[in-house]
């Protein structure tokens, strides 16, 4: 049966004000989308700004622990007590302690930067400078491991007056260690007895302790600071020379000598600067380490030491004073 007809049916058209209507309504219905999206982002927290700490050529661990302990606002020790925990990358010489490890440099720090995080990062820098072709291959040739270029750069960062010494108190450390002689090094005794000074007495050459290079031969068993590039440069490529002593006369003036007999003429020199100093004590520069020397130390009203020809440190005349 054919379907009952149904007439055509008309779509509903809208009129130019309907479809001015819709169309208001949908933009404004965006705009309010756009209007609550805006202070959804603006209330993101924008990234924070890392700050910046310097750990300084030349600073021991401890230094450098107390500066992060600062930076990051932690208890005093804190940084020092996570270096057990924290899988540092220290070669087996080390046994653990990252004395010459914390390599210096400008570090950023954030507030959730940890003291793990930030001896992680220098023990890692400083391992890759260690690995550089130059300093790497420098070692090897002179028969050193990575540790004992690091120890021996630690001893040249805490000796060398300013940098353009670096390399000529390197030659002097291996012309010693060449003869059997002691390096007589007033840098490691600083380190052993935990101190910066510019005046050794016979008594302090004389300790048992296994930094005392006054009495034992060869270089101290670990770094005794933090060495930069160059001095770990310096330590693989000395400066050619037959230097086996030195002393700084006064700064930026260091005394490179061949003989005992010449050095003990700087060393008058230094004495006589020295004395004259007394009169009118001189400010010291802030933040730089006490300065030692290669040789016998002087001592204040008190004999000094002097080299027999073994290398050995007896009492005698007053000799070589520390920096």
């Amino acid at each position: 049966m054919p379907h009952a007809y149904q007439p055509p049916q008309h779509r509903s058209r809208l009129t130019r004000r309907g479809r001015l209507l819709l169309l208001f309504t949908a933009l404004l219905g965006i705009g309010l989308g756009a209007a609550v999206l805006v202070p959804l982002l603006s209330g993101t927290e924008a990234p924070e700004k890392p700050r910046q700490l310097l750990i300084p050529e030349g600073w021991r661990a401890p230094q450098v622990y107390a500066a992060v302990d600062k930076e990051l606002r932690l208890p005093v020790g804190t940084t020092a007590a996570s270096v057990a925990t924290a899988g540092l990358a220290l070669p087996a010489e080390a046994k653990g302690n990252p004395e010459g490890y914390l390599f210096p440099a400008t570090y950023p720090v954030t507030s959730k930067t940890t003291p793990a995080d930030l001896l992680a990062t220098m023990v890692r820098t400083a391992n890759q400078r260690l690995a550089s072709k130059a300093v790497a291959d420098g070692g090897r040739a002179h028969g050193m491991t990575p540790y004992q270029t690091a120890t021996l750069a630690s001893i040249i960062e805490a000796e060398a007056d300013n940098p353009a010494d670096m390399a000529k108190v390197a030659r002097v450390v291996h012309n010693r260690l060449a003869k059997s002689m002691p390096l007589q090094m007033d840098s490691t005794l600083n380190y052993a007895l935990n101190r910066n000074t510019v005046d050794v007495k016979v008594k302090d050459t004389r300790i048992d302790h296994p930094f005392n290079t006054y009495e034992r031969q060869g270089l101290p068993p670990t770094p005794i600071d933090s060495p930069g590039l160059q001095a770990m440069a310096a330590a693989v490529a000395p400066a050619p020379g037959d230097w086996l002593f030195f002393v700084t006369v006064k700064p930026g003036d260091t005394r490179f000598s061949a003989t005992y007999e010449e050095h003990r003429k700087h060393v008058a020199e230094f004495n006589r600067l020295r004395a004259a100093a007394a009169a009118t004590p001189a400010a010291t520069a802030p933040g730089r380490p006490a300065r030692a020397q290669a040789g016998p130390p002087a001592r204040a009203a008190t004999p000094a030491a002097s080299l027999t020809p073994a290398g050995r440190a007896t009492p005698a005349a007053p000799a070589a004073p520390v920096r």
